[in-house]
């Protein structure tokens, strides 16, 4: 097999664009079509389905673009292993899974300070996507607030974090600080979408309370939970570190339920020696022990 002709794919099908894959590897939109042409010609398979500027993997691509993951992961670690090379390296390049970046990007502004020439690629998403991006090879690490217990993995606790409510300045609510599960009974909440640890968390407080409210309006991002609170569609749920200081909202903490959850840095246990994998635990570890800043001291009610 030629790997010249498998990267180019690979390019393509992580990009789902030419375009976009010639541009990160800085080769010609002709010269990335040509190698991926021949790979499926050499083959006599159809790896990619062209529509307009972009392509889609087939279901063989799909199966062939996870193998390479597999491989161009392996190959990074054998030459890591053999040249000794330093995380420092002026190429270096990590990927981060993130349930949101509040968590993450402190991480990695303390390794950009360490490793000045470090690149990073940061994908969003809830926990469930996290670890599918782990396990398809198309992150490095991932920071989410689901503890997962599988051995094909390496979990590091990191930081603390709670939910809260909350809800615009003139909201009845708003000067209360401190309310009941009770009081959300027949109210309208905004909450993350199925599969979101925000969503699991509270729906399971709320069901354990016997709390039933009125309506749900989900929203599969924490901007667009802030926005429909503030056009008026319900109380809103997020973690805590999650809603900087904004006037429009005043914050609402829980008085009767366990809302605090834990965040996680994880990596594939086989990948966690790798010198970018390592320094990124090494990070989370370091700033893991040093508590955050919460809205504890920030003065609920009107902003």
């Amino acid at each position: 097999m030629n790997l010249t002709q498998l990267r180019a794919f690979h390019a393509v099908a992580r990009e789902r664009s030419f375009t976009k894959a010639a541009r990160a590897a800085r080769v010609s939109q002709p010269t990335l079509s040509g190698q991926v042409g021949a790979l499926e010609a050499t083959h006599r398979v159809r790896l990619l389905e062209r529509r307009g500027r972009g392509a889609e993997p087939t279901a063989i691509g799909q199966a062939l673009y996870e193998l390479a993951n597999r491989l161009f992961a392996l190959e990074e670690e054998a030459e890591a292993l053999l040249e000794g090379r330093d995380s420092a390296a002026p190429r270096a390049h990590i990927r981060v899974a993130a349930d949101g970046p509040v968590h993450a990007v402190p991480i990695l502004a303390a390794m950009k300070k360490r490793f000045p020439g470090l690149t990073f690629y940061l994908g969003t998403g809830n926990s469930a996507e996290v670890l599918k991006q782990l396990f398809d090879y198309d992150a490095d690490v991932g920071v989410m607030a689901r503890m997962v217990s599988d051995p094909r993995l390496h979990t590091l606790a990191y930081r603390r974090d709670r939910l809260v409510l909350f809800v615009p300045a003139r909201h009845p609510l708003a000067r209360a600080g401190r309310i009941g599960l009770a009081d959300l009974t027949g109210t309208d909440l905004v909450l993350r979408e199925r599969g979101s640890i925000t969503r699991e968390v509270f729906e399971t407080a709320l069901a354990e309370a016997g709390i039933r409210p009125r309506a749900l309006v989900e929203a599969e991002s924490r901007e667009a939970v802030r926005e429909a609170v503030g056009a008026g569609f319900g109380i809103g749920v997020v973690f805590e570190s999650e809603l900087p200081p904004d006037r429009r909202f005043a914050v609402l903490e829980v008085s009767d339920a366990a809302l605090a959850v834990g965040e996680y840095v994880v990596c594939l246990a086989e990948r966690r020696r790798l010198p970018l994998v390592r320094a990124f635990l090494e990070m989370a570890a370091v700033l893991g022990s040093v508590p955050p800043i919460t809205l504890t001291s920030r003065k609920s009610g009107n902003r």
